[in-house]
């Protein structure tokens, strides 16, 4: 199968799963993770039931947040988190959405994200155009980012050193100042798939699971965007964080990283 083959079949399968996941809305939380990560039985149901649709109609493996699959720097692969902003979703807000790439030799050449809540579903190949319920959007543009609103990720570290909870409360006073609007919005899929189309104007995420960063990754490059680390170096599987927007504004962000200063310094 084409690569425009395998998008085609895993929208029709995605397109399947939206009763169970719209059914569910509200379920609450049955394996927890960490003091504030935790996965419901939608989390699990869904996944189990898109791996072996995936499996079967594509003869493509399958490595879910929840339960795993093949490494996903050799080979090809489908990654996959059936519910992200799996909060969110318990709570009943609507942003919140399945999130699906296929991976292969660890960088990510089909994303589809789809919001059953919003009505929205969003897809592409590496090479676009980003759909948007099977129309395609604009390529982005250059822009400004006192023109844009930045989607901002979780604010709390919830214990974590790498991003200091400081020094990301530094980084959204920064952005604050700087760009037309900051959102939280509890989604790294929602908050990506919105970067590709051009809704939001940038994004920053401080985590990269692949099932989170992968999917949004390959649609904003493919809209013509630019996705990095937070760094500003290549974004890959074994960066800490993901970096991305419409050209210009890209640049922009990298200097308010840059104008905040390293997290180390942020430690207690």
């Amino acid at each position: 199968m084409s690569d425009r083959e395998l998008l085609a079949a895993a929208s029709e399968i995605l397109d399947g799963a939206v009763a169970e996941f719209t059914g569910q809305l509200g379920a609450q939380a049955s394996v927890h993770k960490s003091a504030k990560d935790f996965a419901t039985e939608a989390d699990l149901s869904i996944e189990r039931h898109l791996t072996a649709a995936l499996t079967e109609r594509t003869g493509i493996p399958v490595h879910g947040e929840e339960h795993g699959g093949p490494p996903l720097d050799t080979g090809t692969t489908w990654v996959l988190d059936p519910i992200d902003g799996t909060a969110n979703f318990s709570l009943g807000l609507p942003l919140t959405g399945t999130n699906l790439a296929l991976v292969r030799d660890g960088r990510p050449v089909i994303g589809l994200t789809w919001a059953p809540l919003l009505h929205e579903r969003y897809a592409a190949t590496a090479d676009g155009p980003v759909l948007r319920n099977g129309e395609p959007v604009p390529a982005l543009q250059r822009a400004k980012l006192a023109d844009v609103a930045i989607a901002f990720g979780n604010v709390t570290a919830n214990g974590g050193r790498r991003f200091p909870t400081r020094w990301r409360m530094a980084l959204l006073d920064t952005l604050a100042e700087r760009s037309l609007r900051v959102r939280v919005l509890g989604s790294t899929a929602v908050e990506a798939a919105w970067t590709a189309a051009g809704v939001t104007g940038g994004m920053v995420a401080f985590g990269n699971h692949p099932w989170d960063t992968f999917p949004g990754a390959c649609m904003i490059r493919a809209a013509g965007g630019v996705v990095t680390d937070v760094d500003g170096s290549e974004h890959s599987l074994s960066s800490r964080g993901m970096l991305a927007g419409a050209s210009g504004v890209h640049e922009e962000l990298l200097d308010a990283l840059a104008a905040v200063g390293a997290p180390a310094d942020y430690l207690d």
